[in-house]
Parts: C-alpha cells; sequence; structure tokens
C-alpha cells in the first residue's frame, strides 16, 4: 500500500472523504500522505484513487524552493505506480487531468487533498505495492515506455 521506504511506518488505507496532505515523515526521506491529525501514520493509496486537491498542484524544486503550480486548473489527480521495473526505486505518482505524471516525492508539503474515489475492487490488483514517489521533475509521457 505504501511505498517500500515507508514499510516500517504505522499506516492506514485511504477512504473516500478523507482529507489528507503531503508530507514527510521523520525517519525517511520520502514523502507521502498523512492526516492532518495524525502526520506520523501514512495514508497508503491504491492505483486508482481519485483525488482533489485544495489548490493548484506544486511540486518542490531543488533544494525545497517551491515551482510554480502545474497549471491554475491542476486540481485533480489520479494515484497511479511507474517503474515498476526498476526495483529500489520510488514508484508512487500522481495523473493530472491533462496527462502530466510526477511523482509523490516531488510533491511540496503541506497540499491538502480529499480523496473523492477508490478504484474499483481487484484494480490495480496486480502490483504489490502502492506506494509514494520521488522525482524532482514532473515525468514525462514519452519516458513512460
Amino acid at each position: 500500500m505504501c511505498d517500500y521506504s515507508l514499510e516500517s511506518l504505522v499506516s492506514r488505507e485511504a477512504e473516500v472523504g478523507d482529507v489528507i496532505v503531503s508530507c514527510s515523515f521523520k525517519t525517511t526521506t520520502t514523502r507521502g500522505f498523512c492526516s492532518p491529525e495524525r502526520p506520523e501514520v501514512a495514508v497508503c493509496l491504491k492505483p486508482g484513487t481519485e483525488l482533489a486537491f485544495e489548490g493548484p498542484v506544486q511540486t518542490s524544486g531543488i533544494w525545497g524552493y517551491v515551482e510554480q503550480a502545474l497549471s491554475a486548473d491542476a486540481r485533480l489527480a489520479r494515484f497511479r505506480q511507474i517503474d515498476m521495473d526498476k526495483p529500489g526505486t520510488h514508484h508512487d505518482a500522481l495523473e493530472l487531468a491533462d496527462g502530466r505524471i510526477f511523482k509523490v516525492n516531488a510533491l511540496r508539503e503541506g497540499q491538502r487533498a480529499t480523496v473523492l474515489q477508490l478504484p474499483k475492487d481487484g484494480e490495480g490488483a496486480e502490483h504489490h505495492h502502492h506506494h509514494t514517489v520521488v522525482a524532482a521533475e514532473p515525468v514525462r509521457e514519452s519516458e513512460l515506455t
């Protein structure tokens, strides 16, 4: 459910209606999602989970500087996993409505989102881990093939 680097943390599965926050965890360099009330508990997303961010999604640039919002209307995203053929790397990513994909670790901390919809039963079942990822730059669709 949560990226391999978060396996040592207390975690729970996301539920429809949950408000979650992009965060870092003290014992790891991985970013993921947590509950605003329990920042030490990772909230794990399944591939296909749909999120609505309160504001335009923002990524962190090099050295943690906030980059421009990905787009003024970039508020809806679907959780997915990428680079599953590359062990030892983070796989969790968000896909925006315009098709851009970026790893969760690139998210600026403190962004709030609401879980709109969970995947249908069995969707994403081919993955053993449903995780939260790392990247400084958005991943282009051409890089996924």
